[in-house]
Parts: C-alpha cells; sequence; structure tokens
C-alpha cells in the first residue's frame, strides 16, 4: 500500500501560501498538506514532529530563514526517518536561482505560476518513485547524506556572494553589569549560540555577549574559526580530535576544555583524515 504524500508549507505571507496550497491541490490531488506555518522556527519545529514527504520553504521569513531552515533540519533529522524533499520559494534573485540550479535543488517562484509548479511536481513525483523503487538498496541514511551533500554545495554558494568584507575581529567585549571585558579572539575556544546570547567560551572561563553569531561569522578567520554546527564556531587549533559517529556526526575534544562538541552532518567533512 503506497503512503499518501504529505506537504508542509512555510511562507510568511497568508495568502501567498494560500495560492500555493490551492495550486498543489489542483496539479498533485494526493498530496496532502500536512501543515501551514509562518517563519521558519515553526517550520523546522513541525517539520521535525510531522516528518512530511515534502517541505515548500519560502526564502525570506522572520527569524530563521528558509535556508537556515533546512540547514537545522539536516541537523536534527532523526536517524532512519527518509529525509523530506525540499522546494525553495523565492522571490526572483538571480544569484539565488544560479545557486539553486548548480545543486540541483528544487525552486519556485513568487508569486508561483501553474505550469512551473506543474513541473516542479513532475520532478518531485519522479523522485519519490525513484525512492521508493531503491526502497530495498537505499536506505534513509543514504538519502540523507545526499541531501546533506546538495545543502552542504548550497551554503557554500550562497556563503560566496558578493559582500561588504567585514573587518576582522580581534577582541571580543563582553559587559558584566558596570564592568567590560576585553577577550582576545586568539584566545576564544569556541563560540556557542544560546538563546538570546553567545557564549564566548575561553580556556579559564566564559562570557556572555548579545551580537547573534550570525553577525560574528563574517568578523571571523574563516582559516582559524570553523562553524561546525548551525550555533557553534570554534577555533581549529584547539580540536585535538575528531570521532565520526555512525549518525554522521562528528564528535570533538578539544585543548583547554573537558567538554565535547558536536560537528553536525553538514560540517562532517571538515574533519577527514588528509
Amino acid at each position: 500500500m503506497t503512503t499518501r504524500p504529505t506537504a508542509l508549507i512555510a511562507e510568511d505571507e497568508p495568502l501567498l501560501a494560500a495560492a500555493l496550497q490551492a495550486e498543489l491541490t489542483t496539479h498533485w490531488p494526493a498530496l496532502q498538506v500536512a501543515a501551514t506555518v509562518g517563519d521558519g522556527a515553526s517550520a523546522l519545529a513541525q517539520a521535525l514532529a510531522l516528518q512530511p514527504t515534502l517541505c515548500f520553504l519560502d526564502i525570506r521569513m522572520p527569524g530563521m530563514s528558509g535556508l537556515e531552515a533546512a540547514q537545522a533540519l539536516a541537523e536534527d533529522w532523526p536517524d532512519g526517518v527518509p529525509f523530506p524533499l525540499i522546494v525553495f520559494v523565492t522571490a526572483y534573485d538571480q544569484y539565488a536561482l544560479q545557486a539553486f540550479e548548480a545543486q540541483a535543488v528544487d525552486y519556485l517562484l513568487k508569486p508561483v505560476d501553474g505550469d512551473r509548479l506543474a513541473a516542479c511536481v513532475a520532478r518531485l513525483q519522479a523522485r519519490l518513485a525513484e525512492r521508493q523503487a531503491a526502497a530495498a538498496t537505499v536506505t534513509p541514511a543514504a538519502e540523507l547524506a545526499r541531501s546533506v551533500e546538495q545543502l552542504r554545495g548550497l551554503l557554500a554558494v550562497a556563503g560566496s556572494a558578493p559582500a561588504t568584507a567585514a573587518p576582522r575581529l580581534d577582541v571580543v567585549t563582553a559587559q558584566v553589569g558596570a564592568t567590560v571585558h576585553l577577550v582576545p579572539v586568539d584566545e576564544v575556544i569556541y563560540f556557542e549560540a544560546a538563546d538570546k546570547y553567545v557564549r564566548v567560551v575561553t580556556a579559564e572561563r566564559e562570557h556572555l555577549i548579545r551580537t547573534p553569531l550570525k553577525d560574528l561569522l563574517p568578523q571571523l578567520d574563516p582559516q582559524r574559526f570553523w562553524q561546525v554546527h548551525r550555533g557553534t564556531v570554534v577555533q581549529a587549533r584547539c580540536v585535538r580530535s575528531a570521532r565520526r559517529e555512525e549518525s554522521g556526526k562528528v564528535t570533538l575534544t578539544l585543548a583547554g576544555r573537558p567538554e565535547t562538541l558536536t560537528a553536525s552532518r553538514l560540517y562532517a567533512h571538515l574533519f577527514k583524515g588528509m
């Protein structure tokens, strides 16, 4: 018996979300829309809870973007469950479209055109048919690895978009009450997002700052500071060993700290033997 495919729609404009759902009903009557949400964090939570067959993710949403939500899904997706096919929905942006096409990622332009959606649906149905035919030989882990490879390539291309170079950060200023602590960046072992703060961890102590991790990243030397998770950036010279787990993630031990860090599937490739 074939399981009815399900979809999650993440779109912050209710009229566009309703229009996409209506078009999907026309072009794919068997598809059940399991949930419609309006922001990236809700998309992540609902996708993990409902485990849909497909996710339609708007690129620009409040808080977490569609690309960030896809990244988080790849990091948090449970083992042994087929990873959803992802379609990005975006306003016209030539650079973004080139990035999607380079990684063979499905995308739709807003407002969604019926003919374009019909072509997208045909590709998605073909992909699902391939999955079903290969179910005996292709594991959910292999499907997830394929999706991770696409997302990794997409993140790399998106990260190379032309932008004004940010000045390199030499010192982190962390305020506690009336006192401001100046922490040399070279002493930082890792940065970790924590609620509305970022933990700045050195060998001796920890500090909290309010600057978001995504704003810190452009100010750090990428040769020295490696992002290993959407919420963690580690100084590479402080990593003493990396152990690959069956899930595809990597456990990192650190110089100067007793705790370990986890590198997600998206960043595990950074820790391959030479």
